[in-house]
């Protein structure tokens, strides 16, 4: 049995037997050799991973994510460790393929995450997840995907099962390039969400909900939540049971599309390809959302109408390395409870891949980016609001090790406008260090 890995590699087993009977075959040239590996050969099938047949070809990938985060509100300075958050964090995934014909290809993909600390959970009373009420996918080992495949070269790749919405992060994955996008990206993956507001250093408390506020409820994107579940860029961001569709790539565009959940249903085109000396990718995608109780129901209500936009791109010059990445989404909120009807955020981040190292590229890069009006039913009278959010890093790569490490300096402000919570917030800033190693 081979058991093909994600570099191409193959775990032959006989070399693996070979290698353990060498001992016994030296000591032992009789008749009995053949009978001693054929026993070694049972032991080793019944303690090896199998594939289940030999008509599907196993691949095995993944990544192990780690960080250390050290913030400071104003008030409090910590230091927590914990993952980088749920769609990036410590995976295994299983895909499985089988030839049906010259054109015609079968197989499945089954991927499971580990997120024991993701940190949407943290916050200032507790370094580790804090929210019972969040899905499976804020902390522990749970099946992010699992789905099969039917994939035609000319007519494209129909999929079936829990997996991501054509529209998931389409702004941001297909395009990001630059190497960093574990430590810089338009989500608020960082340990911000369940992190309290505050004004002169004391929380802030909304007059109308009675709720202590989090960054979480100016950063709230409306189309998988309404209380605190914002993630802030990626609005179709959940994973769900979906049918999709993919056509084949022409020219270097793209198209795909998904339906599911009672509904959601959406679109999205992708380009890549090279003009001159330019690297340029980008695309966009549309996503309506009408699904009562998507992940998380609106209170009172149970009504949820959301549409949603998204742009994004990333153009590098080839022979000077410098790169530029810029996203930008719009929701269209026609919800009973909502307190803003629209909302939308925009970032931007541009950096260098350089090479002093013979280890790998060093790539230094700065970020800015505005979520506005993300505001959650948590604060009902307010009329508006704002984050701002820069930051600085670095990554090196090692590619011996197929590891990146990044060192990042993040700064974020806030206001409130309108209501009970009307004014500017504390800065909360942190400083943060992992890696990242492939598999």
């Amino acid at each position: 049995m081979k058991l093909k890995l994600a570099g191409g590699a193959y775990l032959v087993s006989l070399v693996s037997i070979l290698l353990t009977t060498t001992p016994a075959v030296a000591a032992d040239l009789g008749g009995n050799c053949c009978a001693d590996l054929e026993e070694r050969i049972a032991e080793l099938e019944a303690t090896t991973v199998r594939k289940g047949n030999r008509k599907v070809a196993l691949t095995v990938s993944g990544w192990v994510a780690e960080q250390i985060v050290a913030w400071d509100d104003g008030v409090e300075r910590n230091v927590y460790q914990g993952g980088v958050g749920t769609s990036l964090s410590s995976n295994v995934t299983l895909t499985g393929s089988a030839a049906i014909s010259n054109d015609v290809t079968a197989g499945f993909v089954i991927r499971i995450e580990t997120n024991p600390n993701d940190p949407f959970t943290l916050s200032q009373n507790s370094d580790d997840h804090s929210d019972p009420g969040l899905p499976d996918f804020a902390f522990g080992v749970y099946p992010y995907e699992t789905y099969w495949f039917v994939k035609s070269e000319r007519f494209g790749k129909l999929s079936v099962g829990k997996l991501s919405p054509a529209s998931d992060n389409a702004s941001l994955l297909p395009y990001d390039a630059s190497g960093t996008l574990f430590p810089a990206n338009v989500v608020l993956f960082d340990p911000i969400r369940g992190f309290q507001l505050r004004r002169n250093g004391a929380p802030i408390v909304n007059g109308v909900s009675g709720a202590t506020l989090t960054w979480g409820d100016i950063g709230n994107c409306t189309q998988i939540g309404v209380a605190g579940s914002g993630i802030g860029g990626d609005c179709t961001a959940t994973h769900g049971n979906f049918v999709r569709y993919d056509s084949p790539v022409l020219g270097g565009f793209s198209f795909s599309t998904t339906w599911g959940e009672d509904d959601l249903w959406d679109v999205a085109a992708r380009y890549a390809g090279e003009w001159h000396d330019f690297k340029i990718a980008f695309g966009g995608a549309y996503s309506h959302n009408t699904d009562e109780s998507f992940v998380v129901p609106i209170p009172g209500t149970g009504r949820r109408d959301v549409e949603y936009y998204q742009l994004g791109g990333y153009i590098e010059h080839a022979p000077s390395k410098i790169w530029l990445l810029a996203s930008y989404g719009y929701e269209d909120n026609q919800n009973d409870a909502r307190v803003t009807n629209s909302d939308n955020h925009w970032y931007v981040k541009a950096g260098i891949k350089l090479k002093p190292f013979a280890m790998g590229e060093t790539i230094p890069y700065g970020e800015y980016g505005q979520h506005n009006d993300m505001l959650s039913i948590l604060a009902p009278d307010a009329t508006g609001s704002r984050i701002t959010r820069w930051g600085v890093g670095v990554v090196q790569n090692i590619d011996a090790a197929a590891m990146s490490l990044w060192l990042v300096y993040r700064s974020i402000d806030g206001e409130i406008e309108g209501g009970s919570s009307s004014g500017d917030l504390d800065t909360f800033r942190f400083v943060k260090a992992g890696a990242v190693i492939n598999f």
